[in-house]
Order: C-alpha cells, then sequence, then structure tokens
C-alpha cells in the first residue's frame, strides 16, 4: 500500500500552489495524497484576487472524516486564514500521532496575506509546538518571530528564534538572500545546510508548498527529517529549474518536471 500523506491547506484556483501543489507533489513522489481544503482563493499568475475561508466545523469534518477512516502516515499544513482554524488544525494534528510539516503560510509571492494578524499568536503557541519540522521563509521568520535575515550567517539567529516556539526542527528557507539557493535545517543541535544553485526563472509560485509537501511524502515513507529535506530539496530545485509561464505573471514551478526522468 501506498504511504498516506494528508494536506491541509487553501485551493489555489490557479493550480500553481496550494493544495493543487501539494497533491501534483505527493503524486510525484508516489504516495497518495489527501486534501483538508481549509480557504477558497481566486487566484491567478498576477496574485490573489478573493479568499474565502471554511467553517472550522468544515475542516475539522473534512479532517476526521480521512483520518479516522482512511489513515495518514504524515500531515503537512499550509494557509490556515485564521487564529480559529490555526487553532483547530492544531489540536487535531496534536492527537494524530504522525509527522507534520508546517508551512507556516503568512504571504503568497505576489505579496498577499494569507493569514490574518491576529492568528499569528496561535500559529506561535498552538501550531509550531505540534510540528516535526516546520519550514518558513524570510518573510514568515519576521513575521513570526521579528528576526529579519539579510545574510546567511543570520540564519541560525533565526533557527533559534523559531525553534524557541516549539517544533522539533525548523528549515530556514533563505531563498531570498543573494547567491546561491541555502537553506538551514536544525534541531537545535545538528545543523545540515543544504545547497543549491539559483536558477535565473522568475517563474517560482509554489515553491514553497512543494517543498513541504515533498518533505511531508519523504517522512510518510520512513525517511528521517535530514534524509526527506534533503530529497526534497532536490526535487523543488528541479520543479524551479523547470517553473513555466503562465497568464501575464509569476508562472509555476514545474511539479512533473521528475516524470520526465527517473522516479525519487
Amino acid at each position: 500500500m501506498k504511504p498516506l500523506v494528508l494536506t491541509v491547506a487553501g485551493s489555489d484556483s490557479g493550480g500553481g500552489a496550494g493544495i493543487q501543489a501539494d497533491l501534483k507533489t505527493m503524486l510525484v513522489l508516489g504516495v497518495h495524497g489527501m486534501s483538508v481544503v481549509t480557504a477558497v482563493t481566486a487566484q491567478n499568475s498576477l496574485g490573489v484576487q478573493g479568499a474565502w475561508q471554511l467553517p472550522a466545523e468544515a475542516v475539522r469534518a473534512q479532517y476526521r472524516s480521512v483520518v479516522d477512516d482512511i489513515g495518514v502516515q504524515a500531515v503537512k499544513t499550509g494557509m490556515l486564514a485564521s487564529a480559529e482554524l490555526v487553532e483547530t488544525v492544531a489540536a487535531l494534528i496534536g492527537g494524530t500521532d504522525v509527522p507534520t510539516v508546517v508551512d507556516p503560510v503568512g504571504i503568497s509571492k505576489h505579496g498577499d496575506s494569507l493569514l490574518a494578524a491576529s492568528a499569528l499568536d496561535a500559529v506561535r503557541t498552538k501550531l509550531l509546538p505540534v510540528a516535526t519540522v516546520a519550514t518558513p521563509n524570510l518573510d514568515e521568520v519576521a513575521q513570526l518571530t521579528g528576526v529579519r535575515v539579510d545574510s546567511e550567517e543570520q540564519l541560525r539567529e533565526a533557527a533559534a528564534a523559531v525553534l524557541s516556539y516549539g517544533p522539533r526542527w525548523v528549515l530556514i528557507k533563505g531563498g531570498h538572500l543573494p547567491g546561491d539557493a541555502v537553506d538551514l535545517l536544525t534541531d537545535g543541535t545538528e545543523e545540515h545546510w543544504l545547497r543549491a544553485p539559483r536558477y535565473d526563472n522568475r517563474h517560482t509560485h509554489g515553491t514553497g508548498c512543494t517543498l513541504a509537501s515533498a518533505i511531508a511524502s519523504q517522512l510518510a515513507k520512513g525517511q528521517s527529517v535530514p534524509e526527506a529535506v534533503a530529497v526534497a530539496k532536490d526535487y523543488v530545485t528541479g520543479a524551479i529549474a523547470a517553473g513555466f509561464a503562465l497568464g501575464g505573471g509569476i508562472g509555476p514551478v514545474d511539479h512533473g518536471w521528475a516524470l520526465r526522468r527517473e522516479a525519487f
């Protein structure tokens, strides 16, 4: 039986990020993807034109429906929008004994806010403590901790600030820094620096969702956190390199690039 992975996230009508990116990633990486939709967005290559969150009751019902019958080997969270949804999902995850990847989605690729300011405290105190791995980018680190990173040397400070909220591991994504795309994975004791070449390709919509889903997929297969993150980094680097134009703005990464060569 294939490993089972559940994404708890928002829908991206343009297909590049959110639930759609998560399920594509899971398919390519050989796991069975399942979904709990937390919000619906009207979204395209130019930005987010509207967002509507689902009631907490609907989110809870979807989660219980999947987990109680089918089961799950890993969970990934994305856009949770409000404090109520953050607290609802954190409680559900806390009662499910499987690895969880928390992508603390706060701002879209286009700069649109996807998380209410009032929800930040719930992310810090409820969601991050139940995360196996948290995967914030530098804007989300600043949003959550106040730490602003301008250089590779400051990634350690950012990691320590996020770890103080309780996740077992944190992956600080340094993709917004100049030079190679460098990320720091640490549990406060071990450090793993992951480097990849930076591709001159602006079509990178969905990068964060894709990376977090790839990590969850590998954890569901039984890999350790460092192993899972290394495979996920390779996968998303290839997806960025193959990113393609779509519409009039920023296109998505290509989730299917690996199907055109060897499987992961």
